[in-house]
């Protein structure tokens, strides 16, 4: 168990509470049971297709008999309607197989329990799909070394409200840590955090972001008008495989909140000129022994550490072709908006592409520098280092990400140059304040075009470690789909109203995509 992990008698999770046992230790037996001594009516197996969405297939407790198959046996489902391009027609079959410990009671609806499932073929191997395809990456990773990659998302995003009065009006690019009157989402916000937490048991903190758009204008009349607040969801770290789950239903989750309350939400990266993007950043750590092992004992980052971030530097440009996915992606990788442009990493650097963030290490004891008295002991647990990868945002399908950023990373703890490559790229100072200090310095694609082309240039790297070829041809399709080469460029050239327009048009068009 990890150190952040709670055992199941504390455990917030009415699943783990009532099978009085951690969801690792789970069986078919167990939900079996659960489900006729709690009324259970209908089973919803749950599974994200390539457009990153959570899928459902509802299933009727018919009798105990039923139940057990379906749950040791799953379900049939149709493959070139769930991933288009990946299969064809005459090998579209697939098997969709509940993962006992992703179930979860339905949060609105105690008759009914819910499984996130995984893929398999006709001859009961793993399909060549995403989730299968992140739970290989893991296991490449942990057999180099015997090290399991952690990972926690900050995953933010746009309320969409309706304006009913003009009461407690916010400041543009003021909204961070806000609350309520202030707040006029507060009470979505509230429900995402009970809610999503229940579900997932890993949940840190719900907070308002710095976004906030009193009166959005917009080609889309879904928005046009209203009131948008952004906020941030962020998780605690969790293998990547179950981080993978767990960030898709959230997704699933908060929209549908949002939706009960009569409010929308969007993880567009842009929603208008001069506002906060929305990002998709990334926490990584590496655990062995149920050790984090990404401090030396001097407190520096360890050697394994130097190798995950050289190991991501890399192969940063061919990742954005996984982690920033539409136009709009572009126009938040910008300079001068906390969003990377170059290739570097710092401590506490937000401008570079990867941040070493406070990792609650400290010489004193914190609780007594405010609480003078306090003699209980102090935690041993506290300390939880990571590193930040900043680029992604939420046009992200996350299993492919997560399983690009792990195979960059097993590749950079398998390669000694990684390290090296990682002291040569670090920087001290705000290079997006200071643009000639990173000259020197590679920069990210500049369009979804450019991405793409980056992919395609370096598409064996990723075949070679399990990405099958359709699923690369298709990445590449979508980016270059999106025909925004030189976008910035043509902007800028554009009168200020034209520009306006024109960039509202682009970065509200991906709407409900993703």
């Amino acid at each position: 168990m990890s150190n952040n992990q709670s055992s199941h008698g504390d455990d917030i999770r009415p699943l783990v509470r009532a099978l009085d046992k951690p969801p690792s230790e789970w069986t078919r037996s167990d939900l079996v049971s659960f489900c006729m001594k709690e009324g259970i009516r209908t089973i919803n197996f749950r599974y994200p297709a390539l457009d990153g969405k959570l899928k459902e297939l509802r299933l009727p407790v018919n009798n105990r008999a039923y139940l057990e198959r379906i749950l040791a046996g799953g379900e049939r489902v149709d493959g070139s309607s769930l991933f288009p391009g990946l299969f064809g027609a005459a090998e579209s079959d697939l098997y969709v197989l509940p993962v006992y410990r992703w179930a979860f009671r339905n949060p609105w609806k105690p008759d009914e329990l819910d499984i996130v499932c995984r893929f398999a073929d006709s001859h009961g191997e793993p399909a060549p799909t995403p989730d299968n395809l992140l739970a290989a990456s893991a296991r490449s990773l942990r057999s180099k070394g015997g090290a399991r990659l952690l990972a926690l998302a900050e995953l933010e995003f746009y309320l969409i409200l309706e304006r009913h009065d003009d009461r407690f009006t916010g400041k543009a690019q003021r909204n961070y840590h806000q609350s309520s009157p202030y707040l006029h989402g507060g009470e979505i916000a509230d429900e995402i955090l009970r809610v999503v937490g229940s579900v997932t048991g890993q949940v840190k903190y719900c907070h308002s972001e710095v976004g906030y758009i009193d009166r959005i204008e917009s080609p889309d009349p879904e928005i046009d008008g209203r009131r948008v607040e952004q906020c941030e969801l962020e998780f605690d770290l969790m293998p990547c495989e179950d981080l993978g789950c767990w960030l898709t239903v959230a997704r699933w989750l908060v929209r549908v909140i949002a939706d009960r309350h009569g409010a929308s939400v969007t993880y567009l990266p842009k929603l208008d000129q001069g506002m906060a993007g929305s990002g998709m950043h990334l926490h990584l750590a590496l655990e062995r022994g149920g050790r984090n092992i990404m401090i030396d004992s001097d407190g520096e980052l360890s050697d394994e550490a130097l190798r995950l971030i050289g190991g991501l530097l890399e192969h940063a440009q061919e990742l954005t072709a996984f982690g920033n996915t539409v136009a709009a992606s572009y126009l938040r990788l910008v300079p001068g908006h906390e969003a990377p442009t170059r290739i570097c990493w710092g401590k506490s650097n937000r401008s570079s592409l990867i941040r070493i963030p406070l990792n609650f290490r400290t010489d004193k004891r914190v609780d007594q520098l405010m609480n003078p008295d306090e003699k209980g002991e102090f935690p041993e647990t506290l300390s939880r280092p990571t590193i930040e990868y900043r680029s992604p945002d939420g046009s992200a399908f996350p299993l492919l990400l997560l399983a690009a950023v792990t195979i960059c990373a097993a590749e950079g703890l398998d390669r000694e140059e990684s390290s090296r490559k990682a002291r040569e790229l670090e920087v001290s100072i705000d290079i997006s304040s200071h643009e000639e200090s990173g000259a020197g310095l590679e920069t990210l694609p500049v369009s979804a075009v450019d991405a793409a082309a980056k992919l395609r240039d370096r598409r064996s790297f990723f075949e070679n470690r399990g990405f099958g070829p359709k699923l690369i041809d298709g990445v590449i399709r979508k980016l270059e789909a999106e025909a925004d080469s030189g976008l910035n460029d043509k902007l800028r050239s554009l009168p200020a109203a034209e520009r306006l327009t024109e960039s509202r048009r682009l970065m509200h068009k991906d709407l409900h995509k993703h």
